[in-house]
């Protein structure tokens, strides 16, 4: 477990942080996918955005875990 983030005496989930940059992350991925037309092969536009922020949030998980190791 990674614990929780203090940040000025409030306590936040690590979850909650690694989400809200996901998040970042996954609109940037959107505004490129967006610009290159790539939703144009994509048969169900929210599912695979779903499973697009899925994939994000397991690889910010694992480069927050990496880092965390001593």
């Amino acid at each position: 477990m990674i614990g929780d983030l203090d940040i000025s005496g409030v306590f936040l989930p690590t979850l909650l942080v690694m989400m809200v940059l996901t998040y970042l992350v996954f609109l940037a991925v959107h505004a490129l996918l967006n610009r290159v037309h790539f939703y144009r092969l994509v048969w169900h536009r929210a599912l695979f955005n779903v499973a697009l922020y899925a994939v994000l949030l397991g690889t910010v998980d694992h480069f927050c875990r990496n880092l965390m190791l001593p």
